[in-house]
This record gives structure tokens, C-alpha cells and sequence, in this order.
């Protein structure tokens, strides 16, 4: 293929240009949640969902924008976008309370209660996210009965905040112990900041369960990580 037909073939079809050049979960998205924080250290965020008619049309609002409670200490870049990561902004691990900046794909609805949405999944007694590197079921929802008590990690079935929410297919790495059980979740009344979650107020949480059924992207970024993803995003 000659090298003047392959400008040709980008100069007629920016779509194919543009999703060459952004995230891959992000390229091949019709619906994004985007979240913006001010700065690499703040604890709320803007939360905003947008969607496009193809692959190559611009990104339109679907919502207003809306606050979002992140990270307890922030955000730090997720182990699969560290080479984003600029000098001085942190990447994530497990237990620093941060948000992992990235684009990851929403996963599953779930909930304390029964539900017909496609997919979802019933938090019942017995089921835990496991955080403990040490375990080959880390970053999964498991029950206590296949992995035991001695492995670390949140019964999820205890903690109230997880009555409605939304998984995030998170990329993680054991080995560096890059970060694990990241979920979109309610916003605990007087919660100053989460371990690592996106969170939201129920009704908003709800309405986003709605938007994310027929599948969506997460995009968490500093507003400073805007820039290096120009072209892709609203």
C-alpha cells in the first residue's frame, strides 16, 4: 500500500485517524463518563455523561454536570496509563486512597436487592472484593467459601454504600500491587472522600445504571491530563 494512499485513506475518514490515536476502550465507545478533577489531589470531581451517533462523530452532553466524590487523597495514574503520568503525579497502588486516572470500561450493574437489569449482580452474604496481592483471586468479587477468611479483602455485603453500583473492568497488576475492587458506588452522607471509588448520590447512580446498560467507558483524568488526550474526548 503506497504511502500517499495511506494520508488519503486518514484525510477522508478522521474517525479511523482519531481512534488510532486515543485509548482503545475510549476508540471504540458510543457512551463516556467522563470525571474531571481540578487537581491531582482533589477530593470531589465533575461528573458528566456524554455520547456520540458513530465511532468518527463528535462527542455530545447527555446530562448536566453533576459532583462526584473521588479519591480520599486524590488521583493517581492507574498501572496501565503510568506512561501518562507526568513528573510529581503519583501512580496508583493498592491502599492509597486514590482514584485511578485511565479510561476503563464499565462492567456490571449490582446491588444488595433483586433486579431484571441485564447482567447484574446481587451482592448476597459470603461475597467479598479481594484486596490481598497475596491472592490469586485479587481484583475479583469472590465468596468467603472459596477463598476463606484469612484472605483480606471488603464484604461487600456489609457495607452500606455498595447497596447500588457499577463495577469498573479495572486493569490491575498483582505484582505491583496496582490497585484493586474499583466500583462506582453511593455516596456515603458526610464521606470526605472514598479508597479509591467513584462516588454518587443514589438517584444519580440509578440514572447512570440506566446509561451504562448497553455498555459505556469511564474516563477519571486530572483536568492538567485534559490536554494529552486531545481529540478524543468532549
Amino acid at each position: 500500500m503506497s504511502r500517499l494512499f495511506i494520508i488519503a485513506v486518514l484525510l477522508l475518514s478522521p474517525g479511523l485517524a482519531l481512534a488510532q490515536g486515543c485509548p482503545a476502550s475510549l476508540a471504540d465507545a458510543r457512551k463516556l463518563v467522563l470525571v474531571t478533577a481540578d487537581t491531582m489531589t482533589s477530593t470531589t470531581a465533575t461528573l458528566q455523561r456524554f455520547t456520540r451517533a458513530s465511532l468518527s462523530a463528535p462527542w455530545t452532553a447527555e446530562s448536566e454536570p453533576v459532583t462526584a466524590l473521588i479519591g480520599l487523597r486524590g488521583v493517581g495514574w492507574a498501572h496501565a496509563f503510568r506512561d501518562f503520568a507526568r513528573a510529581g503525579e503519583p501512580v496508583k497502588v493498592d491502599g492509597d486512597k486514590r482514584v485511578p486516572a485511565g479510561f476503563f470500561k464499565i462492567g456490571r450493574p449490582f446491588g444488595f436487592t433483586p433486579s431484571e437489569r441485564p447482567g447484574y449482580l446481587r451482592i448476597v452474604e459470603g461475597m467479598t472484593c479481594v484486596d490481598d496481592a497475596n491472592s490469586p483471586a485479587y481484583n475479583t468479587i469472590a465468596s468467603r467459601a472459596t477463598v476463606g477468611w484469612q484472605v483480606h479483602g471488603e464484604n461487600m455485603w456489609r457495607i452500606a454504600v455498595y447497596r447500588r453500583g457499577l463495577l469498573v473492568e479495572y486493569p490491575t497488576n498483582r505484582a505491583a500491587r496496582a490497585g484493586s475492587c474499583i466500583f462506582m458506588h453511593v455516596w456515603r452522607p458526610g464521606a470526605k472522600g472514598t479508597n479509591g471509588c467513584v462516588a454518587l448520590p443514589e438517584p444519580h447512580l440509578a440514572s447512570l445504571q440506566d446509561f451504562a446498560e448497553s455498555g459505556a467507558v469511564l474516563a477519571v483524568l486530572p483536568h492538567q491530563a485534559l490536554g494529552r488526550f486531545r481529540g478524543c474526548l468532549p
